[in-house]
């Protein structure tokens, strides 16, 4: 038995059985089998240095997606693993984050960053609405695009009311365009003669995925690596208020009147969210030792890539080929604006 699919071939979330709601032990086949997948995927990223687990989690989960059938009785634990784990895991983010780190890259280069991110985020649904796009795949590409990739997708899905397929062509999009970054910007830096320190920034500034920097400021060497590290985790820092702001756009353009129209509405800052700032707070005063930040990095990259595999279940060809060219068109436009907006800051800041 396979996914059933609506005539536009995306599968619908599970539904609740008539009689109740469905047994919590429904969803453990599907919860093992993302688990799994997401063990695997991070042991070949500790055997192949560079490759992103995530990457390769999704990748897997599309690519089962669309070449043979997918049990129905997996769909529960899949819905579980692409909402409650990828969760989870930004907060575990948070832990990756210091503010005396983030603080230490100084005035001017943060001032790079929040350019990058506001200029790319508010660029895109622009973009977006010219080329027709609904507003809730706006946001979650300009959110992945400008802010931390699959992560700020998951983080803005959880404020809109976004439909699954709409979540899947982020994240595809991302895997995408952010993989196609590894090897271009270190070479457009080589061409242009960006010294390492202002490569490194340009990466972190510009890349869509913290896996994706790793990968491409590796290339460049490892002073390079630690800027490009350091700058994108500042990025991360700015899911936040970005949440924080569409959860209130949001809310406003819900009706305010009944209880179903309170109900409807996406809380200001989601619980998870909050637990993000937690986690990056409790890094910052340095209580935590180095061998409790390792084990929970593990921990958040096994959670993610879990949940990217299952949202490559989600990822079905066929839907997104119906979408046309122009959600790959703002694709490309946005990596563009990010690419050109943080050239342009390091450039003002003669690095």
């Amino acid at each position: 038995m396979t996914f059933p699919e609506t005539a536009g071939g995306v599968r619908p979330r599970p539904a609740a059985p008539a009689h109740g709601s469905p047994r919590p032990t429904a969803a453990l086949p599907g919860l093992a089998v993302c688990l799994g997948a997401g063990v695997l995927a991070w042991g070949l990223g500790q055997l192949l240095p560079g490759v992103s687990p995530l990457l390769v989690a999704i990748l897997a989960g599309a690519l089962w997606r669309n070449l043979a059938p997918v049990p129905a009785r997996l769909a529960p634990g899949v819905a579980v693993s692409g909402k409650r784990l990828l969760r989870a895991g930004i907060v575990l983010l948070g832990l990756q984050v210091s503010l005396g780190s983030v603080l230490g890259l100084g005035a001017g280069v943060l001032a790079v960053v929040v350019a990058s991110v506001t200029v790319t985020f508010c660029a895109t649904l622009w973009i977006g609405h010219l080329l027709g796009i609904g507003l809730a795949q706006r946001l979650l590409i300009a959110s992945g695009f400008s802010i931390c990739g699959a992560a700020a997708v998951a983080g803005v899905d959880g404020v809109t009311r976004a439909k699954e397929e709409e979540v899947a062509t982020a994240v595809a999009l991302v895997v995408l365009f952010g993989t196609l970054m590894i090897p271009l910007v270190p070479f457009l830096g080589g061409a242009l003669g960006l010294e390492d320190q202002a490569l490194g920034i340009w990466i972190g500034a510009s890349t869509h995925e913290v896996a994706q920097v790793v990968a491409a400021g590796g290339t460049v060497g490892g002073g390079a690596l630690a800027v490009a590290v350091t700058v994108k985790l500042a990025r991360v820092l700015m899911l936040a208020p970005i949440a924080a702001g569409v959860a209130i756009h949001q809310r406003r353009s819900i009706p305010s009147a009944g209880a179903a129209g309170r109900a409807g509405r996406p809380p200001i800052v989601p619980l998870f969210i909050l637990g993000f700032i937690a986690s990056m707070a409790l890094r910052t005063t340095g209580a935590l030792p180095e061998p409790v930040l390792a084990g929970t990095q593990v921990l958040q990259t096994l959670l993610l890539s879990a949940a990217m595999f299952a949202l490559g279940l989600g990822v079905h060809v066929k839907s997104l080929l119906r979408l046309g060219y122009r959600a790959i068109l703002l694709g490309a436009l946005s990596t563009a604006v990010i690419l050109a907006t943080s050239l342009g800051g390091i450039a003002a800041l003669g690095l």
